[in-house]
């Protein structure tokens, strides 16, 4: 066949490339053997596609001037044996048949044995060692046979141990429901609740009853309760993500939210009519908005909007005024004066506790001022603090006390008011702490002088004056 010069030229290089392929295929394959063997031997020195895929931490470091990258090691993982065998199922242990040993022919005779003796002295020493064979497997399957099988039976202490670690019924034990009760109301703050209604009852310009005081005070203490124990049983899950409410019985699981919803209702029923029937309907009216604006507006406001503290500063301004009600029957400026208060005293206590767990209030999800408007959070502790020099000063006016009380109480109300402005400017832990037990000891403080400042009441002042005598008739002659 005729071949052109370019087709003799193209297959010249396709021979001359054959060659060298033929050649070179020894040293590729010797050369690629070498890599897996040392791979093999030292695999941590590879840096491979799906290391840097999968692998996100990863250590750069400079030595001799080259930056090498090496992947952090991976932790040998821990093998844990789990038994996921079910007690509930019985398991039967197969017994093992009787083996009956082998019994013989007669005994031979003994010139059989003589003869025989010689011809087999050679195997003797070979059929010694499977005879004790035999007969060690016919002892030990007769000794089985003998023996009962073998059932693993569990112990009550080790089946309670178990059941233990499991998931259970949920047992409430009757000696631990007063502690469980109280820390489902919140008992400090249901003290400090009735400690400022009874404030309010006793700064009423009317006679003192002790059986209307008595029943107030009991049935707003019982409001609160209610209001305390649905705040948790909404909170559950959200509660437990903060180190300062992960121990409250619902998020342990001390009582279930159905014994919990009983007991508020338990108080909140008997609280509201005990408020309405027993005292005037103006104070059950504000006990049941309480408790609506605490658990209905409040806790849900947590989670939405910093609003939520002013809602909340609402909510403890009205039990001062509820006292008052429940003194008087009517609203009076007195009582509003009392709430106001309250309410602003709410703000330096409450703004500088929650300075100090913006973490755990981040963890849970809720939006406090602390947390999403700090510098905020800072200044309405500072006004408020300042505020209550002010209402101290209006108390006189409004003849709720004498002009005593904004004289003698102008130093507590500076002195909270200078840490509120050291907590403004530092804006650290330790001046919010210390601005938060000061507040601790200033509402107490104030209430109680606001009471030794009690102006008198008109009866009173009527009694007080000497009566007046009556002027001397003479007769003209």
């Amino acid at each position: 066949m005729y071949k052109t010069p370019c087709s003799r030229l193209s297959g010249l290089v396709g021979a001359s490339v054959k060659q060298k392929l033929v050649q070179n295929t020894p040293r590729c394959n010797q050369t690629a053997r070498s890599l897996i063997q040392l791979y093999r031997r030292d695999p941590s020195n590879w840096l491979t596609y799906q290391h840097l895929n999968f692998l996100k931490r990863q250590y750069v470091a400079k030595n001799s001037s080259e930056l090498n990258q090496r992947a952090i090691p991976k932790q040998a993982p821990i093998l844990t044996i789990v038994d996921e065998r079910d007690d509930s199922v019985e398991r039967k242990v197969q017994r093992i048949p009787t083996i009956d040993p082998v019994v013989t022919d007669a005994e031979p005779h003994s010139e059989d044995v003589i003869s025989k003796m010689q011809p087999e002295a050679s195997t003797l020493s070979s059929t010694t060692g499977v005879v004790t064979v035999q007969e060690k497997s016919v002892s030990s399957a007769v000794g089985m046979s003998d023996e009962t099988p073998h059932i693993q039976v569990e112990t009550d202490e080790a089946r309670e141990a178990r059941l233990d670690r499991q998931w259970k019924q949920l047992k409430v034990d009757v000696a631990d429901l007063p502690d469980i009760y109280a820390r489902l109301a919140k008992i400090k703050l249901t003290a400090l609740v009735v400690t400022t209604a009874a404030a309010g009852y006793a700064m009423a310009p009317v006679p003192f009853d002790p059986l209307i005081f008595f029943v107030s005070s009991l049935g707003t203490g019982l409001a609160s309760c209610t209001a305390n124990s649905i705040n948790q049983y909404f909170e559950v899950p959200f509660d437990s993500n903060m180190n300062r409410t992960k121990n409250r019985p619902l998020v342990r699981g001390q009582i279930s939210p159905l014994h919990a919803v009983s007991f508020a209702l338990a108080c909140g029923v008997p609280g509201v009519a005990l408020l309405t029937l027993a005292v005037n309907p103006l104070t059950g009216f504000l006990g049941a908005l309480n408790i609506f604006l605490y658990t209905c507006c409040y806790t849900p406001l947590k989670r939405l909007s910093i609003t939520n503290t002013w809602v909340g500063a609402v909510v403890g301004a009205i039990p001062p005024v509820m006292g008052w009600t429940a003194a008087t029957g009517c609203l009076e400026p007195g009582a509003l004066l009392l709430g106001g208060f309250l309410y602003s005293w709410q703000f330096p206590h409450f703004n500088a506790l929650s300075w100090n767990l913006r973490e755990d209030y981040s963890r849970g999800g809720y939006r406090m001022m602390s947390v999403t408007h700090p510098g905020m959070c800072k200044q309405v502790a500072l006004r408020h603090s300042l505020g209550l020099i002010g209402l101290s000063t209006l108390a006189p006016v409004l003849d709720v006390t004498t002009w005593t009380f904004p004289i003698i109480s102008l130093p507590i109300n500076l002195y909270i008011s200078y840490l509120a402005f050291r907590f403004y400017q530092k804006g650290d832990r330790g001046s919010a702490r210390k601005l938060f037990f000061c507040s601790l000891w200033h509402l107490p403080m104030l209430l109680l002088l606001a009471l030794t400042c009690k102006k008198p009441r008109r009866d009173q002042q009527d009694a007080a004056l000497p009566p007046a005598s009556p002027l001397p008739l003479t007769l003209q002659s």
